[in-house]
C-alpha cells in the first residue's frame, strides 16, 4: 500500500489491558536518584516491546519502542519541558512573527554530528525540505509553504496560515536532524543514522538487540553519563518482566498494570515511572463512521451507553486508571467537563438499539483486534458488554501492521486503539479534522473518517489563534463534538504505561534541557520513554 503519515507515536495502537480476576492495590511509586550526584561510566541494558522498523527519521515509521532507540543518536530542534510548554533544544530559538504564519528557527552553534560536520542552517533547511517531501511525514507539512535560509545558522518557514503550535511538531520524528550523509543516503540512514546525539551505533542485531556507545565529541559537555546502552529485544511482556526479576535486564517499559503494582510494592528494589498529563494515551475503541452501521450515531452511541468503563478499569487495570470521556484527562489544562458523552446505561443503549432495528434491521459488526491475549481479554469484554444490548459482535484478530493498514484506508468497522498523546491539542489536529477524513479506500490520517464543520472549524481556531482563553474555548468545543458524535468509545486514560528500572538505575524522569528547564518526565504512548544522556548507574 501507499506510504502515509503515521509519524507520531501516540498513535500506535496496541491495546494493552492485563488478566483478569482479583486485582492488587498498587504502593505508591518510588522516586530516583534524589540527591546523590550523577556518576560517569557504567552500562545499562534496557528491554523492549518491539524493534524499530528502522532509524531514519525521514523515511521510516516510528513508535516509542523507535524513539527509545534513535533518540540515543539524533535529536530534535525542540523538547517539550515538564510544564507541557515547548523549548528549544538543538535550535537556540524559534521565532514568529506578529500573525504566527511565518517562524525563524536559530539553531545553537558549535554542535557537530558524529561524523564531525557542523549543524547549520542549511542542513536544517535540507532536513525539512526531505520531510516535507517524504510520503511518510508530507501531510504534516500541509501548511507549509517553503523554507528560506535566513543566514548560517537560521531558517526561515513559511505557512499558508497561521500555526501557533508548529514548534510542538519539532519535537517529534519531523524536528529530529541527520546530517547530509544520511540525508544522501537514505537507506544507510535507516540502520545506521548520523546525529548529533550522545551516543553512536556500536551494533545492532534485528529483532534481538542495539548497541550504541558514549559519542565522546558530544555538544553537552560532562553527557552523557553512561559508557554503553543495550536496547534488548523482548516482546513477551511477561518475558520482559521476568527478565527484569532475573536481573538480565536493568529496566523495562511496560504497559501492564500488574508489572506497575508488583513492582512497585518492591520499592527498596524498583522504581516505577508513570506517564501523567497530556502524555497519557487513551484507550478506546475506534468506530469507523463511514460505513454501516456505524455511519448511524445512535448505534455509536448505543455502543458507549452500553460499555461499563468502571468494570473495565476494575477487572483489567487493577483500579489504577480514571474513565476516559474525551482526548484529554481532568489532570490537563485542557480538559473541559460537561458535555453529552453517554455514560453507562444499559437501558438506554437498549431503548436505541431498538430503535436502530426497527428502522434497518439487526446491528451486527466485526470488531478487530491484535492476538496479543491481554488485549483480546479486553475486546472480548466489550463484546460481551454490547451483545447485551442487543448488537452482534464478532471478533477479527490481525497483526499490529495489518490492523493500522485497515484503519489507514478505512476497510474496518471497529478496532481497539490508543492515541491521543500530544503535548498541545493541536497535535491531533490531522487524525481529527474532515479535510483529512478521505473515502473509504484512500489513505486517511482521520481513521474514524469523522466528518463535522464544528469540530474542524473548532480544530483551525485552535491551531491559529494565539490567545489562550480562545483556544482553550476551542479545545472545549472538540470535547463536546467528540462526546455528542462517539466516533471513539472511550474506556480510560491509559497511565499504567510506565519505566520500571532495578535501584542502581538513577536520573530517570530527571532530564534537565540545555537552557536549564526539567523536560517531560515520559512521553509517549502507549509505551513510555525518555532521554537517555542524563541516565546513570551508581556503582555501590
Amino acid at each position: 500500500m501507499k506510504r502515509c503519515t503515521i509519524l507520531l507515536v501516540s498513535m500506535a495502537l496496541t491495546a494493552l489491558v492485563a488478566c483478569s480476576g482479583p486485582r492488587p492495590v498498587a504502593e505508591p511509586e518510588a522516586t530516583s536518584s534524589g540527591s546523590v550526584s550523577p556518576t560517569s561510566g557504567g552500562r545499562l541494558v534496557y528491554g523492549l516491546s518491539a524493534d524499530a522498523a528502522g532509524f531514519n527519521p525521514v523515511t521510516d515509521q516510528f513508535a516509542s519502542q523507535s524513539y527509545s532507540m534513535v533518540s540515543t543518536m539524533v535529536e530534535p530542534l525542540v523538547s517539550v519541558g515538564a510544564d507541557g510548554v515547548w523549548k528549544p533544544y538543538l535550535a537556540q530559538s524559534l521565532k514568529p512573527n506578529q500573525n504566527a504564519d511565518e517562524w525563524t528557527i536559530t539553531v545553537r552553534s558549535g554542535i557537530t554530528f558524529s561524523d564531525g560536520t557542523p549543524l547549520t542552517g542549511e542542513v536544517v533547511k535540507a532536513n525539512l525540505e526531505a520531510q516535507k517531501a517524504s510520503p511518510l511525514t508530507s501531510s504534516v507539512f500541509g501548511p507549509v509553504e517553503s523554507f528560506e535560509l535566513a543566514g548560517p545558522s537560521a531558517v526561515k518557514v513559511k505557512l499558508r496560515q497561521p500555526w501557533v503550535a508548529f514548534p510542538y511538531y519539532l519535537a517529534t520524528q519531523i524536528g529530529m536532524i541527520v546530517a547530509s550523509a544520511s540525508l544522501a543516503d537514505p537507506k544507510a540512514a535507516s540502520r545506521t543514522p548520523i546525529g548529533t546525539g550522545a551516543f553512536t551505533l556500536k551494533q545492532y542485531v534485528p529483532d534481538s538487540r542495539m548497541v550504541v556507545t558514549r559519542n565522546a565529541n558530544y555538544w553537552r559537555k560532562g553527557l552523557p553519563y553512561l559508557d554503553e546502552i543495550e536496547f534488548r529485544i523482548l516482546p513477551d511482556s511477561q518475558t520482559r518482566a521476568q527478565t527484569l526479576e532475573s536481573g538480565g535486564v536493568d529496566a523495562i517499559a511496560t504497559t501492564r498494570d500488574e508489572d506497575v503494582v508488583k513492582f512497585g510494592a518492591l520499592k527498596d528494589t524498583y522504581t516505577v515511572h508513570r506517564a501523567r498529563g497530556m502524555a497519557v494515551p487513551e484507550y478506546m475503541f475506534m468506530l469507523n463512521t463511514a460505513v454501516a452501521p456505524l455511519d448511524d450515531v445512535r448505534v455509536r452511541r448505543a455502543l458507549a451507553y452500553a460499555t461499563d468503563r468502571k468494570a473495565v478499569i476494575a477487572t483489567l487495570r487493577s483500579g489504577l486508571t480514571e474513565e476516559a470521556d474525551g482526548p484529554w484527562s481532568k489532570d490537563s489544562p485542557w480538559y473541559a467537563p460537561g458535555g453529552d458523552y453517554p455514560g453507562y446505561d444499559l437501558a438506554k443503549a437498549t431503548s436505541l438499539v431498538k430503535e436502530v432495528e426497527a428502522e434497518k434491521g439487526p446491528i451486527s459488526f466485526e470488531l478487530l483486534s491484535t492476538p496479543d491475549p491481554n488485549t483480546m481479554q479486553g475486546v472480548e469484554l466489550a463484546q460481551d458488554m454490547w451483545r447485551k444490548a442487543g448488537i452482534d459482535v464478532t471478533i477479527k484478530q490481525a497483526d499490529q501492521a495489518d490492523l493500522i493498514n485497515r484503519a489507514v484506508l478505512g476497510n474496518y468497522k471497529a478496532t481497539v486503539w490508543t492515541q491521543f498523546s500530544a503535548a498541545d491539542p493541536d497535535g491531533e489536529y490531522i487524525w481529527l479534522h474532515q479535510s483529512y477524513a478521505q473515502p473509504v479506500g484512500s489513505v486517511a490520517l482521520n481513521f474514524s473518517r469523522i466528518k463535522d464543520a464544528q469540530l474542524s472549524s473548532a480544530l483551525d481556531s485552535g491551531r491559529s489563534n494565539p490567545q489562550p482563553d480562545v483556544r482553550k474555548k476551542d479545545y472545549a468545543t472538540v470535547q463536546q463534538r467528540l462526546r455528542e458524535l462517539v466516533p471513539f468509545v472511550f474506556i480510560d486514560h491509559l497511565n499504567v504505561g510506565a519505566v520500571i528500572a532495578t535501584g542502581k538505575v538513577r536520573g530517570i524522569g530527571e532530564t534537565v534541557l540545555p537552557d536549564g528547564d526539567k523536560a517531560l518526565p515520559l512521553t509517549g504512548s502507549p509505551v513510555p520513554y525518555h532521554p537517555f544522556s542524563q541516565i546513570w548507574v551508581s556503582q555501590r
